[in-house]
């Protein structure tokens, strides 16, 4: 009998430990539930002192992760192994989630801090009436340069970009569309063409560019510029401020020929398993004083016209990165080009990061 009850116990101890360890391993791998919101986000794009107020106002755990391009976040989402909560993807990967039938709708009425964000910003043309995204952060892609380091150029056009003063010098950043894009623009054309000519026609003028090139990397042109390394990189707005903050010496423009506008917005993946603490969450990031600690911490421009009046004025009136409205008609939104004109630029970029090495 005494050997029936002992092996009763461990069945029951064997259970509990299981129970506890899966449940642990759930969480862990973002399989959460009502207590938990899972978020997918790209990296250093929050202030963690948020994510600590979100939870203790909320009550909700934060399982945060993050991703290094649209395209994996995507495809990760698509795959289906994690519920996340909440993503931010950008303007032209979510008008692909939507034709996928990767996100859910938004329901409005539980975002009251909606009505903080500047119209201009709503209602666009990657998701008419914001019925599956609203916005997180905006900006432009451009040329952040050090006057100090160079001779004279100052980066109104892109052509400047082909200096033969220039040779070795130039760091751009490791994306097909930003690279591709800026090659169509320096010849007038849009950056979201489909036109076989136009593409040939900028990898052609790309090509020429290949002596000037001194790396295609990432994260690490912002220490290469701050520390000045290298006088002049092809980067975003927000990643210009963030090294503007730490070097007095740089500055920062759109050419004139035009560029890239820019939109992340927060969606809600089909993979949600907590739909209630993402509209919280998104609510939560919408209040005017957090979104103002958030692009004080992040350097982004925000759409949260709200927050802009609790933010220091001369970084809300810096047309170098709250470029007017008048501005941004100069400048295009990246659009979904569809799986194989994407696999055309994405060919180009590869070909040309093959004759920079």
């Amino acid at each position: 009998m005494k050997d029936i009850i002992n092996a009763i116990v461990s069945i029951v101890i064997v259970c509990v430990l299981l129970f506890v360890a899966n449940d642990y391993l759930d969480k862990s791998s973002g399989k959460a539930g009502s207590d938990t919101v899972t978020i997918y986000n790209w990296g250093e794009y929050i202030d963690p002192d948020l994510i600590k107020q979100f939870e203790e106002e909320s009550g909700y755990r934060v399982i945060y992760e993050t991703f290094d391009s649209n395209e994996a976040m995507m495809t990760k989402i698509e795959q289906g192994g994690t519920s996340y909560d909440i993503a931010i993807p950008s303007e032209y990967a979510i008008e692909k989630m939507k034709k996928n039938h990767l996100l859910l709708p938004i329901d409005h009425s539980k975002i009251p801090n909606l009505k903080n964000i500047d119209p201009y910003f709503l209602n666009l043309s990657f998701d008419p009436k914001n019925e599956f995204s609203l916005p997180y952060f905006w900006g432009t892609v451009g040329i952040v340069y050090n006057p100090s380091l160079l001779d004279g150029q100052t980066f109104e056009s892109w052509e400047t970009l082909w200096d033969p003063s220039l040779k070795g010098q130039v760091l751009l950043v490791d994306g097909a569309r930003e690279v591709i894009g800026m090659g169509l623009n320096s010849l007038g054309y849009s950056l979201n063409s489909t036109d076989d000519k136009e593409l040939q026609e900028a990898s052609a003028k790309l090509k020429k560019l290949t002596p000037n090139v001194k790396a295609i990397i990432g994260d690490e042109v912002t220490q290469l510029m701050v520390n000045g390394e290298a006088p002049v990189a092809l980067t975003w707005s927000g990643q210009a401020a963030d090294m503007m903050s730490e070097n007095e010496a740089l500055d920062y423009a759109v050419p004139e020929e035009g560029s890239n506008l820019w939109f992340d917005n927060m969606v809600i993946p089909k993979t949600a398993a907590n739909i209630e603490g993402a509209h919280a969450f998104i609510n939560f990031m919408l209040n005017a004083e957090v979104a103002a600690q958030n692009a004080d911490y992040v350097g982004y421009s925000t759409p949260n016209k709200a927050a802009m009046g609790l933010m220091d004025e001369e970084v809300t009136s810096n047309e170098r990165f709250y470029p007017t409205e008048e501005m941004r008609d100069n400048l295009e939104v990246y659009n979904d080009l569809g799986p194989k004109m994407l696999g055309k630029y994405n060919e180009l970029f590869l070909k040309f990061k093959m004759g920079t090495n």
